[in-house]
């Protein structure tokens, strides 16, 4: 395979993609630490507490001997957190998407998705073979269409709030279409967990992540309890993955925690506003946004580029989005907002921003 002219044509069309080596000397506005939990004093003294208990690793799968106190703590304080009979752990969102999929492989017969969701439930959809067609972003009007051509058992599909964009989905719409047709919702609630309340309708299913706003590492879907027990008899990703630390399960025990009292939450929702404020006083053409995801759209790649590597060079580590992770011709700065950063640190970014455009 001739690796070295594929590698070609992407740096050509901008489109190569390296890793950055993140040192803390930017400010760092790409970060998912929506609430600053990640370096959080507490937080960080749960996790040696959790190592110094259960030691680094969990050592095995959650069905062999992988499946300790901690894990049980945690699902029965997530559930709770959201209102629901049970949760169960994966390691990562992307691998909790893949495993729901993977389960219900024999009980569908279509999959509708937002035209905008995270990659992880198009790749799941399509890694496990089940037919899918994708409705128009946020337009209930578009689903309901193609809803009323399908036939049998059916689930439709949506990110909470959606990565590149940060705007939301109607659930309560979603849920009602869901319930009237016979479908079975599933909301991918990675970028809004621990942000805002959740909404979950009855008998839906529900995937959260733990490394963004709860500051440690891992997910959990949610839902009813049969729920939970069908994809511990039918998730593969579940039978066969290791179980994440249980160490971080404690770590995260202590997030939720925090999270409960709601002082970084209420910080970050100030910010937010703050940096609408500013941002539409200086002109400058971010779309709206109420959580802490904040687009500007700037429309190809090299451009995108050399935005984000000039406020590099002035100390702000921003996002540089390239289809095809967003469609061509919208390609952006995705600017996220946390619970630490100052409004000083925003006013700066904005300034630099309007400078390079």
């Amino acid at each position: 395979m001739n690796f070295s002219k594929t590698l070609i044509a992407l740096k050509q069309k901008h489109l190569y993609r390296s890793v950055k080596v993140v040192d803390g000397a930017c400010v760092d506005f790409c970060s998912n630490d929506y609430l600053g939990l990640k370096n959080h004093p507490q937080v960080i003294e749960a996790l040696k507490r959790g190592a110094d208990q259960y030691g680094v690793g969990s050592g095995a799968s959650h069905l062999i001997s992988g499946h300790t106190q901690a894990h049980v703590e945690l699902e029965e304080v997530l559930a709770d957190f959201v209102g629901q009979e049970r949760a169960l752990l994966f390691s990562t969102g992307y691998v909790a998407n893949i495993g729901v999929f993977s389960a219900f492989k024999d009980q569908l017969d279509w999959v509708l998705q937002d035209k905008l969701n995270h990659a992880s439930l198009i790749d799941a959809n399509h890694l496990i073979g089940l037919p899918l067609q994708r409705y128009l972003h946020n337009d209930i009007e578009s689903l309901e269409k193609k809803l009323a051509k399908q036939l049998g058992q059916g689930l439709i599909a949506t990110d909470t709030v959606f990565s590149m964009d940060g705007n939301q989905a109607n659930i309560d719409a979603l849920g009602g279409i869901a319930q009237k047709s016979g479908a079975v919702l599933m909301q991918d609630d990675a970028h809004g967990f621990g942000v805002f309340a959740s909404n979950i309708p009855k008998d839906s299913i529900y995937m959260a992540t733990l490394g963004k706003a709860a500051g440690t590492m891992g997910a959990f879907v949610a839902g009813n309890g049969n729920l939970i027990d069908f994809l511990v008899q039918k998730s593969r990703p579940y039978t066969y993955t290791t179980a994440i630390a249980p160490a971080l399960c404690v770590a995260t025990l202590q997030s939720l925690k925090l999270i409960k009292q709601g002082e970084q939450q209420a910080q970050l929702h100030s910010n937010i506003a703050f940096f609408q404020k500013f941002s539409q006083a200086l002109g400058l053409p971010i779309t709206q946004s109420n959580s802490a995801i904040q687009p500007l759209i700037i429309g190809d790649n090299e451009t995108t580029l050399k935005i984000a590597q000039t406020l590099l060079k002035n100390g702000f580590l921003v996002g540089a989005i390239r289809a095809p992770t967003v469609p061509k011709g919208t390609e952006r700065l995705r600017i996220t907002l946390s619970a630490k950063h100052t409004q000083s640190q925003i006013e700066q970014l904005l300034m630099h921003i309007k400078n390079a455009l």
